[in-house]
């Protein structure tokens, strides 16, 4: 699903597997996670299964992905990435530098986010444009609004080491033309770092039960592998 919503140069791997063995895991890899409980473990090692996919798709040997600050994952060098995973489902984005920047991705239940979530995550003019007081059988906006904000903090903070709160991003969202359940996203930021963009460019797809989001930032000219 994640590959839809991402340009050919990016290679994709996901699963609905909602375990891989730890075994699988590379030995600095488990331990990361030898401390925590099973279930993280697995999700873990399956998150990292699609990465060691999305990297053979570009002809990349295998190789560990381990955690940096935040945990964002440490890649191969010369390359950009992204990981998600949630309850049911697992994926990873991988890009040449000399092809993007940064890329952002997020999955999420499609379902409505926890009591007093939404007022923490949104703004003011989002939760004009999205208020959840209309009903929609088909998209939660509340979860897909936390989901593209993810893709935002994940393009962004690779690039900048600069945290961003919530309230910094203002998504608005726009419906395809084909079908109402899949469009884009612009991300307007109140903050600003050195060669960094102020609006994002992402897009977004609702299906088998999942909220997904999206974010390449194209690769300055001249950029090298």
């Amino acid at each position: 699903m994640i590959e839809r919503l991402l340009p050919a140069y990016v290679a994709c791997a996901d699963t609905y597997e909602k375990d891989a063995p730890p075994g699988s895991l590379y030995p600095e890899e488990a331990r990361l996670v030898e401390a925590s409980v099973d279930r993280r473990r697995h999700e873990f090692a399956a998150v990292r299964a699609c990465a060691r996919r999305a990297m053979a798709t570009l002809g990349l040997p295998p190789a560990p992905v381990l955690s940096g600050r935040r945990g964002m994952p440490l890649w191969p060098e010369g390359t950009v990435g992204s990981m998600t995973h949630c309850d049911g489902f697992r994926a990873a984005a991988l890009a040449w530098a000399s092809d993007a920047r940064a890329v952002g991705i997020d999955a999420e239940p499609n379902e409505p986010l926890p009591p007093g979530v939404w007022e923490m995550i949104s703004l003011p003019s989002e939760r004009a444009r999205l208020p959840r007081e209309v009903e929609d059988p088909l998209i939660h906006w509340d979860r897909l609004l936390f989901s593209a904000k993810e893709s935002v903090f994940k393009t962004w903070y690779p690039l900048t080491r600069i945290e961003l709160d919530f309230d910094e991003a203002d998504i608005t969202f726009r419906r395809g033309p084909a079908t109402p359940t899949e469009g884009t996203f612009t991300a307007e930021l109140s903050q600003t770092a050195p060669g960094m963009p102020r609006s994002y460019e992402g897009k977004w797809l609702i299906g088998d039960g999942f909220a997904v989001t999206a974010i390449v930032l194209p690769a300055l000219p001249g950029a090298a592998v």
